[in-house]
């Protein structure tokens, strides 16, 4: 590993994006994701805001650069493999490799025209370390993306980590022998998790048993703040106490979970960022509204609906008319 290690800190030279960013390649990625986006694909749309024309999801930046066919890359890019040290440590006996995570950081939207580059750097390789999936070694890529200039300055646009887990297949168990099974199981039930509940929250828990929608709230400055803490985050003041609000504002945000799928909530899963009447914000799950009718700006109302027989949660539902 010795000769391994010699490598991180290389950084490979830069790797160049075969086409400029177009509108037909946002269209098509925002079809595949499901991206409805008016700023990425209206341009009468985007004229009327500050980029004064469509931009190109953030998310997209490391498509613009991805290889060919065949993985060739565009012209004018190195030849050098960056992922070279993979090909290393398989060679020390790790051969399996799966991706472990991926961290995108955005500093600005890309706008159509611009063509950019990245270079890549061997940010690190772990101590060998042992997992479920067997021994090996975590190895880390950082990736920095540039747009480049036709006066041949580089501007950085974001950057890119990526980090990937070599290793040696740990052994599988004996098999054991097959035991009949009941042909007819018992379905596994399973319930809602529970939530952490301290000093700090327990007011809220509790109202919730109550059909109350409490938030907290300042003697101090008389402000309120969601989620509880231990001081007021507007003046800093141990003197709190709980205010029972209305439980009707309106959706300021929202998502759909479609996946992964975890019983036993069902799928897709919108769940909203409801600002109440009174000024906070609060993350809860919707209820009567199909996931695609769910828009910014709903007025929505808690309900409060007990799960398992034993967990009362705040959901919102939409206030007809």
């Amino acid at each position: 590993m010795t000769q391994i290690r010699t490598l991180v800190g290389t950084e490979y030279d830069r790797i160049y994006a075969w086409d400029a960013i177009n509108p037909a390649m946002v269209r098509q990625w925002c079809e595949v994701m499901g991206i409805d986006n008016p700023l990425y694909t209206d341009e009468q749309y985007a004229l009327t805001t500050e980029f004064e024309g469509i931009v190109a999801p953030p998310s997209m930046l490391q498509t613009w650069c991805l290889a060919g066919f065949n993985d060739v890359c565009a012209p004018g890019s190195s030849e050098e493999n960056p992922y070279g040290v993979l090909k290393l440590l398989e060679a020390q006996g790790y051969p399996a490799v799966v991706a472990v995570n991926s961290e995108l950081d955005f500093k600005r939207y890309l706008k159509m025209g611009e063509k950019l580059c990245y270079t890549t750097k061997l940010e690190s390789i772990s101590e060998e370390k042992t997992t479920g999936l067997g021994v090996g070694y975590f190895v880390t890529f950082i990736m920095t993306y540039f747009s480049t200039h036709n006066d041949g300055e580089e501007e950085l646009v974001g950057t890119l980590l990526f980090r990937v887990f070599k290793f040696k297949p740990a052994a599988r168990a004996e098999s054991t022998p097959e035991v009949k099974q009941d042909p007819k199981p018992a379905a596994k039930v399973y319930k809602r998790p529970k939530p952490g509940i301290s000093d700090d929250n327990r007011f809220f828990w509790d109202g919730c048993n109550q059909h109350e929608l409490r938030i907290q709230h300042c003697t101090c400055c008389d402000k309120l703040q969601h989620p509880p803490a231990p001081i007021c985050m507007h003046c800093q003041s141990f003197e709190l106490d709980h205010k029972v609000v209305s439980g009707k504002g309106s959706i300021f945000s929202f998502v759909v979970m479609h996946y992964p799928e975890v019983p036993p909530f069902e799928h897709p899963n919108p769940i909203a960022l409801v600002e109440l009447e009174e000024g906070v914000r609060l993350t809860a799950g919707l209820i009567g509204i199909e996931p695609e009718d769910v828009v910014i700006g709903q007025k929505v109302k808690v309900e409060f609906t007990t799960y398992d027989g034993d967990l009362t949660l705040p959901m919102f539902k939409p206030v007809s008319g």
